[in-house]
């Protein structure tokens, strides 16, 4: 359309217009091409390892260190990967994927109780993780129970007492792995102090064991020991997947935030569940999932 209106000016008035946009497009291509190389007039400038950085940027406000992952300078300061938010990952260099990763295994349950826990984050590079580590910071809140002064002290008396008078019952005898308390535990092969009380621990947070499979959940736990227990899915605990509110949901181990989520909205568009098995078409509802939270729904 525009060279058919051309055609109607003069010979000399169509050479004035193409010689303006000859202008035009060459100082287009100019400034795309080399307006971004003298950063220097924007306030830029370069390090003697080539990095470029803001003249303006006073470092001396901001007395953390500094280091760059794949051309983006990350930021190092004191920080708990308990509690740290999306914004504060990003500063420390980590990849988005990398912090997706860190809220998901926080919606599951899971806590870094040491600086060494954080290290097996996937991604993160040795390098990476020795110059974060420093920096790391668990709040008392997330460590062990166990290290509080009272109950380490509590405990080393029932130790004392344990090991005077327990004695480690015999192949083919069994405890009731949801009866049993932390003293009769620790009477079984393999099980000290430690797995007793995080038996009793992972057994508040399920409701009950239905299963002695469900052991094998817990963090390096002893499979030697299992033929020891029994257990049954009666007199579990049981949660009214119809009634309890999403933040009441998720606290269970078996319940993420996502699947929570989808329940809540299940209910709010189709009504009460009848059955686990109305969730399956769900993608955060596999069969192993739906059969693993069986045990511990009522409707």
């Amino acid at each position: 359309m525009f060279l058919k209106e051309l055609l109607y000016f003069n010979k000399s008035d169509r050479r004035v217009i193409l010689f303006l946009l000859t202008i035009a497009v060459s100082a287009l291509v100019a400034f795309f091409f080399l307006g971004g190389d003298d950063m220097s007039s924007a306030g830029y400038g370069y390090k003697s390892n080539g990095h470029k950085y803001d003249k303006n940027y006073s470092y001396r406000h901001y007395p953390h260190k500094y280091y760059y992952v794949a051309g983006q300078k990350a930021e190092l300061f004191p920080f708990d990967p308990n509690t740290a938010d999306s914004t504060e990952l990003l500063r420390l260099g980590l990849r988005p994927w990398q912090v997706r990763n860190i809220y998901k295994y926080r919606s599951h349950g899971g806590i870094y109780r040491t600086s060494t826990d954080f290290g097996r984050l996937y991604g993160l590079i040795q390098k990476q993780f020795h110059e974060m580590q420093p920096y790391i910071r668990i709040s008392s809140d997330y460590k062990p129970a166990s290290l509080l002064p009272e109950v380490a002290a509590r405990q080393a008396r029932h130790d004392s007492i344990i090991s005077k008078c327990s004695i480690k019952i015999k192949a083919g005898e069994h405890v009731q792995l949801n009866s049993a308390d932390t003293a009769m535990l620790q009477r079984i092969p393999g099980i000290g102090s430690y797995y007793a009380h995080e038996i009793e621990i992972y057994r508040r947070r399920l409701g009950g064991f239905s299963s002695v499979e469900q052991l094998k959940e817990i963090d390096g736990f002893p499979e030697s020991a299992l033929k020891y227990f029994t257990a049954s899915s009666t007199g579990v605990a049981k949660l009214n997947v119809n009634k309890l509110s999403l933040n009441q949901l998720k606290r269970h181990p078996y319940i993420s935030f996502y699947q929570a989520r989808d329940i809540v909205d299940y209910r709010r568009l189709r009504g009460p569940l009848k059955s686990l098995d109305e969730l399956r078409l769900l993608k955060d509802f596999p069969p192993e999932e739906i059969e693993r939270l069986r045990p511990y729904v009522e409707f």
